[in-house]
Formats: structure tokens, sequence, C-alpha cells
């Protein structure tokens, strides 16, 4: 499933290399923009698959997805596992409900958190605050791809769980073994990897 996911997101042209600014501030010579799954269905569902993979042995009554990227990864996963989802809003919504989260939950249930990205970790508690206020119990948190920042261990380290669909080491380790990047490339990556961990 590796090498299979790896080289699909490349020939979505979800990896790219250049100068990229990324949330947490950090600079990066590549970029993986998840947000691209949508207009794929063959490699969303691959994506879903593999979550579902890392986490089936997880216990949890809803699925809560990060907005914008992991939406769809969400939804394709909620049609995979069968179970519902729900979303944390970036906003409050100024009429109607006025609430934080969209869809439907009980307080007192098990949530898996879906991402697309882990780097440091700081969006994915930003998530969960609003969550654990309406009663939501989060332990667990499913990325469809670790970048190897120290989020694991910043997460660890608050009490969460994290599963990993696929590691950046791992996908451009396959990428290299295919010809889709150059051994510079591949040395230029290990070494950003290197000096941005936390």
């Amino acid at each position: 499933m590796v090498e299979s996911l790896s080289l699909a997101l490349y020939r979505i042209g979800a990896f790219k290399f250049g100068d990229f600014t990324l949330k947490s501030g950090i600079r990066s010579p590549f970029y993986i923009d998840l947000r691209l799954l949508v207009s794929y269905p063959d490699v969303l569902e691959m994506a879903a698959d593999a979550i579902f993979g890392v986490t089936q042995h997880v216990t949890y009554q809803r699925l809560a997805a990060i907005p914008y990227a992991a939406l769809p990864i969400g939804v394709a996963l909620s049609l995979r596992t069968r179970k519902p989802l729900i979303y944390t809003r970036k906003e409050r919504k100024e009429y109607g409900t006025a609430s934080l989260i969209e869809g439907d939950y009980q307080p007192g249930e098990n949530v898996l958190l879906v991402d697309d990205v882990l780097t440091r970790g700081d969006s994915k508690l930003e998530a969960i605050a609003p969550l654990r206020v309406a009663g939501l119990n989060v332990i667990d948190i499913a990325v469809l791809l670790d970048r190897e920042g120290g989020g694991v261990e910043t997460l660890a380290a608050h009490g969460y769980r994290v599963y990993a669909a696929l590691k950046l080491t791992e996908m451009i380790a396959a990428l290299n073994d295919a010809g889709k990047i150059n051994t510079e490339q591949h040395q230029t990556i290990l070494g950003w990897l290197a000096e941005n961990r936390v």
C-alpha cells in the first residue's frame, strides 16, 4: 500500500518541489498538496483504505475531520467504515445554531480525529479543543501523511495516539525507488527532515 499510494499521490501532482512556507511557518523545499484528492476519487478511495488499514483496531463511534483538506478524506472514510462524520468549523456561524461543530453527535462519544498531514501537531490541538468542550472524547488521531516533524511526539506528550497511513520517509523512498525523484532530491528531503524535527 505504501508504494501504490506514494505513486498515486505523485501521479496526481500532490508532491511538489520548490520553496514553500508551511502553516507552522517553517520553510520547506517540498510540499504535499493533499487538497487535490477531492478531484481524484480513485486516489481518495485509496487514501481512505490506507487510513482504515491503520485504524481498524481503534474503537470509536464517530469521525471528526479538520477543515478543509481532511473533509473529503473524512467523507471517504465515513463511507468506508460506515461511521458518522462531524467536522469543526474554523469560525463560529453568526446565524442559525451558531455551532462550532457541524453534524450530529452525543457527548461522551469517542471520536477519531482525521486530518491530511501532520507536521508539528499544533493544528490538531486547536481542532481538538472545541470537540472536548462539546463533551467528546478524543484520544486517537489518524492522518494520511506524517511529515515526521515531531508531531507524533508532541501529540503523545498531550496524551494522544497518532496513526499515519504513510510516513514521509516511506513515501520518498518509494518515489526514489520508482525513479520519480532523483538521489539529490531524496537527500535534500532527508536533510530537511534532520534539521526540522522538533
